[in-house]
């Protein structure tokens, strides 16, 4: 995969040099490559300016970001990602979706926010949640490091990511390592059994409770199976 990140601060994306994303580049799964646009700007290095028609704060200018893109080596047709408070909300399905892609462009503003013809270079504008940031770096890393993770071979296993949560649709069961006994906190017995079939059982509601307790909203649009619904109604019982 292909990323390149349009950002006025190339290097608040050191993170992204090291762990996962770090080793798919050491792979040579990942390239990633960061553009300041302040290079391209025509107006004495300007990127931003005044809103017409008046208005709080400084938008940033088109012209910078559609001469940086331009300059840019393309595949094929790049997913172009705009980081927008107003966006679809980023969550795992829209890292799934983003993992099948070839090319990936985020564009990181600052300001108040953008002149709205930079939004005709833009296949989705995608939000992190329901806040604001001061610029779009942070949202941009978090879903970069959301999104390689899902590519083949970055992780190993693809079980390893299958299981996560919100992949299934529901939140993942709990986990116990060494020792037994910690403190008097014991691992559950079923996960010392060896009993495959129960241990797949017991994880399975244990997802489904405590997606229930904690984000019963992920039930709403959630398809059950029969077993699923057998016992998420003895969990609701109970």
């Amino acid at each position: 995969m292909k990323i390149d990140i349009l950002t006025l601060f190339p290097e608040m994306f050191a993170p992204l040099e090291h762990s996962i994303v770090g080793k798919a580049k050491e792979k040579g799964i990942l390239d990633i490559n960061y553009h300041n646009f302040r290079e391209y700007a025509e107006k004495a290095r300007h990127v931003d300016d005044e809103p017409y028609g008046g208005g709080q704060g400084m938008l940033l200018r088109a012209q910078p970001i559609f001469d940086a893109i331009e300059a840019l080596e393309k595949i094929a047709e790049p997913r172009v990602i705009l980081l927008d408070p107003a966006g679809r909300r980023f969550d795992q399905t829209v890292a799934e979706e983003l993992a099948q892609e070839d090319q990936l462009i985020f564009i990181c503003g600052h300001y108040e926010g953008y002149d709205e013809r930079i939004k005709s270079l833009v296949t989705d504008e995608v939000s992190l949640g329901d806040f604001v940031l001061t610029g779009g770096e942070l949202a941009a890393m978090t879903m970069v490091d959301a999104t390689v993770r899902l590519i083949p071979e970055v992780i190993g296993k693809e079980a390893s990511h299958q299981d996560d949560s919100f992949s299934s649709g529901l939140l993942e069961y709990p986990q116990y390592t060494r020792p037994y006994d910690f403190r008097g906190m014991l691992v559950p017995d079923v996960l010392m059994s060896g009993h495959h079939e129960n241990i797949r059982k017991w994880r399975l509601e244990q997802s489904l409770r405590k997606t229930l307790e904690r984000r019963p909203d992920l039930l709403d649009n959630y398809e059950l199976s029969e077993e699923e619904a057998e016992i998420l109604v003895k969990i609701k019982e109970s």
